[in-house]
């Protein structure tokens, strides 16, 4: 491990025994000062909102922004706590699992499991959960810094993930290991390349949505679970959840497969509005209008 790496890790892990209502009220203050500056990602989040709750009167549309980039700012700081503790501490901060028994039933019928983790809550903490119950694999994207993956090995330790490339020797080891019954995970919101996904609505507006999960899915006769990891207040801990995806999603046609997978991913939403990760350009897409600039723009 290079040495640059090895210091982060030592003061994650030193930053680690702070308590986590205290990380979370650090973050949750990044936040909202990244809101008082205006900058791009306050303007996406708030364009985000707008879409998602068009309904809102200003000021409550002003107060679940504030509160969405509070969470925001927690999501980033969290991380010390689950990153710089060993996987058995930050398992001890899941205090409630709900749908664990999908889980359960799903991995003894044998015909393999795919999760689907929006971008919702603590994901990292969501993969050691799922981890210290079975073998897992997931499709990511490398990072930009390739240092960052020595760091996520090391920090991951006994329950890392095996981490697939989004690419078709990746895709290829997706299906053997759900042929073979195995669990795959795969972030069901992230925006696909072009060429590589379906529009379709997502909170009522359309969005280029990936195809590769109902594909999958469909050709293997795998269980698909919603899942996430939210967030409770005042640093309390955190709450698993695991829900059924709707039938629909194998469905032959991808724009209805399509379509389902995103109120999949609604339904987890719904249930933890604020702790989304709205920032993310979710609507802009080759052929589809932006709503975040140009001719196109929705103002917040």
């Amino acid at each position: 491990m290079r040495a640059d790496i090895y210091l982060v890790y030592l003061l994650l892990r030193l930053l680690a025994l702070l308590p986590l209502r205290l990380l979370h009220g650090v973050g949750a203050a990044i936040g909202r000062g990244l809101l008082w500056r205006h900058g791009r990602t306050a303007r996406h989040t708030a364009i985000n909102l707008a879409i998602a709750r068009p309904g809102l009167s200003a000021p409550a549309r002003d107060a679940l922004l504030r509160e969405v980039m509070a969470e925001s700012g927690k999501s980033v700081t969290e991380i010390i706590k689950v990153w710089g503790s060993s996987p058995a501490r930050a398992l001890a901060l899941v205090r409630e699992v709900r749908g664990g028994e999908l889980f359960e039933q799903a991995l003894a019928a044998g015909k393999g499991v795919i999760i689907a983790a929006p971008h919702l809550g603590c994901w990292e903490l969501l993969n050691y959960w799922l981890c210290s119950r079975t073998a897992m694999a997931i499709l990511y994207r490398p990072p930009r810094v390739a240092a960052v993956e020595q760091l996520l090995r090391k920090v991951r330790g006994a329950l890392a993930p095996e981490q697939v490339r989004a690419e078709g020797a990746g895709v290829r080891t997706l299906y053997k290991r759900l042929a073979a019954g195995g669990t795959v995970g795969i972030l069901p919101d992230q925006k696909p390349r072009a060429g590589d996904g379906q529009v379709a609505p997502f909170f009522g507006r359309d969005a280029l949505t990936m195809v590769l999960l109902p594909r999958l899915a469909a050709r293997t006769g795998a269980t698909v679970l919603f899942a996430f990891a939210e967030r409770l207040p005042r640093g309390a801990g955190f709450r698993i959840h695991l829900l059924p995806a709707p039938a629909q999603l194998v469905d032959a046609d991808l724009a209805v497969a399509c379509s389902a997978l995103n109120r999949g991913v609604e339904a987890c939403v719904e249930r933890a509005f604020a702790q989304y990760q709205w920032q993310y350009k979710r609507f802009s897409a080759d052929g589809l209008v932006s709503p975040y600039d140009g001719a196109g723009r929705l103002e917040p």
